[in-house]
């Protein structure tokens, strides 16, 4: 698979990867808590023949400079602000799990400047601070930390924990790679940032074509929450992938790029319909 070159914004704030012609449509991919820009490699060879495909390095992660506070409200202003670094007009945006929070709050922030969403193994809201689940998940993750692990040290099982049958074995070295290059700062902000994360009221205002995917094997985003979620959304489409966990681009690369595909496809023959 071909590397690209990783990019940085004007300001030097932002580090990205892309692939394609920048006047073409951007399709902008945003990875999960033990992601990274190059987790989206797959996806920027596939889909950077017909569109301007950017994968983004959150805040804190890659050549990205970490936020003084991290906030998934602070998170959606940053996207923001390096959508306005890139120059690029209505991109279509792909969040992956935190990645997928953050499209939604930019959502409520900016509603029209999304052509298309695709929220994927995400969830509208994460909950309280001190309930049992939250604080059950937080400690599950941060405790290793707190006890002298690193995350190189953890990144092999905490991948196998995410992911469903079959994973390609390319996608999981890729998944311990990225996931062992999380900086433990970024993974305990962004863990931390989840709590009291909650949009759940707005998902009735989302008001482009939205799709939501999730894996038939994901703990983390439950299929069954997320075809409800579905239908809160208006004209929301839903895809299950069977056999899937946590990181579908990773585990079952074709799939979820024929899911995506498809939903592409529907949305750009949409776009030239209306502009004709």
């Amino acid at each position: 698979m071909s590397q690209p070159a990783p990019m940085i914004t004007k300001d030097g704030r932002f580090a990205y990867e892309s692939a394609g012609d920048p006047g073409a449509i951007p399709l902008i991919f945003l990875h999960g808590i033990g992601g990274a820009a190059r987790a989206w490699r797959h996806q920027l060879a596939r889909f950077g023949d017909r569109f301007h495909a950017i994968a983004w390095d959150m805040p804190g992660y890659g050549g990205s400079a970490p936020l003084a506070s991290v906030s998934i409200a602070a998170l959606a202003d940053a996207l923001q602000q390096f959508i306005e670094q890139l120059g690029v007009a209505k991109p279509i945006l792909v969040g992956h799990s935190i990645g997928g929070m953050i499209v939604q709050k930019w959502l409520v922030q900016f509603p029209q400047l999304a052509r298309a969403v695709v929220l994927a193994q995400t969830s509208p809201a994460f909950g309280k601070a001190d309930g049992d689940w939250q604080k059950s998940f937080i400690a599950a993750r941060l405790g290793p930390l707190d006890r002298g692990e690193t995350m190189k040290s953890l990144a092999p099982s905490l991948v196998k924990e995410l992911v469903g049958d079959d994973p390609d074995p390319e996608g999981m070295e890729l998944a311990r790679e990225c996931m062992a290059s999380v900086p433990e700062a970024s993974y305990r902000a962004m863990m931390l940032a989840l709590i009291g994360f909650d949009q759940r009221s707005s998902l009735k205002d989302i008001s482009v074509p939205t799709l939501l995917l999730s894996g038939s094997r994901d703990n983390n985003a439950p299929a069954p929450m997320m075809a409800k979620t579905a239908t809160y959304v208006p004209s929301a489409e839903y895809v299950e992938l069977a056999g899937v966990g946590h990181l579908a681009n990773l585990e079952r690369p074709e799939a979820f790029d024929a899911a995506l595909s498809r939903f592409l496809e529907a949305v750009v023959a949409k776009t030239q319909v209306t502009a004709q």
